[in-house]
């Protein structure tokens, strides 16, 4: 058996788990940063809003942690398959990459849309402050569609 064929699959397999954390953790990091810039605007012109502005920023930060829960799981998979069969050939590694897939990239691009979001909603926190919590609807609609992401990739990797 080639070295491809032993550490190939192992490769591919451990890549996605790298990506759906990397990816993920980039768009929160983004989603977040977006919306702390709006925060710090609102904060600079009124401190008391600082406790319902944190949580409009932190919201974004929630596909990062998706990402890290299937990297942690994608990454004990893949190493338990390569242990228990002595290497991984790369289908089964591109099977594992493809699992992680959808939050990698559903994290990226929600995290990021998300931000905007909840920097949007902070306009509300800051003009009308009894109805913040409509903005939190706003993004908790957004926050779905990093579920489904989530959910879709915790099925695939159950499924390998």
């Amino acid at each position: 058996m080639g070295f491809l064929e032993s550490f190939g699959g192992l490769a591919i397999g451990l890549l996605g788990a790298a990506l759906a954390a990397a990816l993920a953790c980039a768009g929160s990091a983004q989603g977040t940063g977006i919306a702390g810039e709006a925060c710090a605007g609102l904060i600079s012109e009124d401190p008391d809003k600082f406790g319902k502005a944190m949580i409009m920023q932190v919201i974004p930060g929630t596909q990062g942690l998706y990402g890290f829960v299937v990297w942690f799981l994608a990454n004990s998979r893949v190493l338990a398959a390569f242990q228990a069969n002595g290497g991984m050939d790369v289908a089964l590694g591109c099977r594992f990459l493809a699992a992680c897939l959808p939050i990698a990239i559903g994290g990226l691009i929600s995290a990021a849309a998300q931000g905007r979001v909840a920097a949007a909603s902070i306009n509300i926190l800051a003009k009308k402050p009894d109805d913040w919590a409509k903005g939190m609807v706003f993004c908790i609609t957004v926050e779905f569609y990093a579920i489904l992401c989530l959910l879709a990739s915790i099925m695939m990797l159950f499924a390998i």
